[in-house]
């Protein structure tokens, strides 16, 4: 952390589970920043049975540590923290100069990202979330760093592999939105989670849409809180001028039977919340036996895999 000038206050999140190797490689990347600011890292571990928390004492007494306990899953974790920073807002503050970062331990900043995601919503008051361009370990676009809401269609679209099919078709590709240039600046339904910088005035206050919902364990709760976000007003942002590294899946990967399911779990979640209470009931049949039967296919072939190429989706 570098500078002591007024001006934005920055909170980074982090929730751990078993991953003290990975805790130690995120807390590095994170406190190797370089910004103009002063911030602080809140870190959660979900009741890991390793060496995370003494690991956290002893390496990076700087961050607060919170010991859930117990695994309370991405959104419980992350909710834990919010509302520990939330707290700790003195009476009067300028909440719209005020940012949460949520950040998984297996995503790694460069060095400029802080700076470069707090100047975009410093200089965008109408935007509530932004998130950069990911890139998992193989140099590629990790798709789930700009995406679409999962509407019944582009659902539909996903789960048939048409949209795999087809990238670069607008409508088909809605979802994970292969047709845009992954070099530009894009307004987006939602970016993802791992790295997403949030204004704390779209969380609490008079246009804040409240914290993230723990009925998602694992998956979904980053698209669900995006679209309460841009439902209060505030638009939502891909900045591709910043990269981060993502060792994709190696936080699900120890249980990925468990995390299919939870993954199957959340796109149920979000349409019976967003989407099936104006649906139709046959539609709305069409769709929940669409996610049981798709999830039931993908849990069936990841059995069959050998043990280094399990995962969730």
């Amino acid at each position: 952390m570098t500078g002591d000038v007024a001006g934005p206050r920055l909170h980074l999140v982090v929730v751990n589970f078993n991953t003290a190797a990975l805790l130690r490689r995120c807390l590095t990347h994170a406190y190797a920043s370089a910004t103009a600011f002063p911030f602080t890292v809140t870190v959660v571990d979900n009741g890991s049975a390793d060496d995370s928390l003494a690991l956290l004492r002893r390496e990076f007494p700087q961050a607060r540590a919170i010991a859930a306990g117990r695994n309370r899953g991405f959104a419980g974790g992350n909710n834990l923290a919010l509302r520990a920073i939330l707290d700790d807002l003195p009476p009067g503050a300028d909440r719209a100069h005020e940012y949460v970062l949520l950040l998984n331990t297996d995503l790694f900043l460069a060095p400029e990202t802080l700076q470069v995601l707090t100047d975009f919503l410093e200089t965008h008051p109408e935007a509530g979330v932004v998130g950069p361009r990911v890139e998992k370990r193989d140099g590629t676009l990790d798709l789930a760093c700009r995406r679409g809401f999962p509407t019944p269609a582009s659902a539909l679209y996903k789960l048939l592999g048409l949209s795999r099919r087809f990238p670069g078709h607008a409508r088909l590709a809605a979802y994970n939105l292969t047709h845009l240039d992954p070099g530009r600046r894009t307004e987006v339904d939602s970016v993802m989670g791992a790295c997403m910088l949030v204004r704390v005035a779209a969380i609490a206050g008079a246009r804040g849409a409240g914290l993230l919902d723990e009925r998602f364990f694992m998956y979904g709760e980053d698209l669900d809180w995006a679209y309460r976000i841009k439902a209060r007003g505030w638009r939502v942002f891909y900045e591709p001028a910043t990269r981060v590294l993502h060792y994709k899946g190696a936080t699900s990967a120890q249980r990925s039977g468990r995390m299919i399911v939870e993954f199957y779990r959340a796109m149920y979640l979000f349409y019976r919340k967003h989407y099936a209470p104006a649906a139709p009931r046959v539609l709305n049949w069409i769709v929940v036996a669409g996610i049981v039967a798709r999830g039931a296919v993908a849990f069936g072939v990841n059995l069959l895999r050998p043990a280094e190429r399990k995962r969730v989706a």
